[in-house]
């Protein structure tokens, strides 16, 4: 490969330095939260985030009883505020944990702003522009691929 040394193969951090470059891991990448549930709470408590270069920015809800609060040190805005803040905050990827019947609005209102890619627990199908990468994520189907291996 273009990484390594014919007869020596290939030094590790060189090799891991590259990787990172590569996907994308060698940059610090800033994150929103969209739903203040009990789900959006878990990811926001969640370390391994910020070890791995990613940075939650702001959570964002529709309930006025959260609105304004912090959850941790990640302050809780209104929903309306999303698109606003994710063109002044620079997000690169936001993360949908909102019901199904609003999360194409706000997928939309994200992506308005300027998020280029979505992590989607809704469970719902999101229709986005192509240049818009979305990874969904169903919970259930997930166990479903689990008892596989128990049968």
């Amino acid at each position: 490969g273009e990484f390594g040394k014919r007869g020596l193969g290939y030094p590790l951090i060189d090799l891991s330095r590259e990787l990172k470059k590569i996907l994308g891991l060698d940059k610090k990448w800033s994150v929103i939260i969209a739903g203040a549930g009990n789900l959006g709470k878990a990811l926001v408590r969640y370390k391994g985030f910020q070890k791995r270069g990613f940075t939650i920015k702001g959570i964002f809800d529709n309930n006025p009883s959260k609105i304004g609060k912090k959850l941790g040190h990640i302050f809780i805005y209104d929903i309306k505020e999303i698109e606003k803040i994710v063109q002044a905050e620079n997000i690169n990827i936001g993360i949908l944990v909102v019901p199904a019947d609003s999360a194409q609005e706000v997928a939309d209102k994200m992506v308005a702003g300027g998020v280029r890619a979505i992590l989607n627990f809704a469970p719902v199908h999101i229709i986005l522009p192509p240049k818009i990468k979305i990874h969904n994520v169903d919970l259930s189907i997930e166990f479903e691929g689990l008892t596989y291996y128990l049968s």
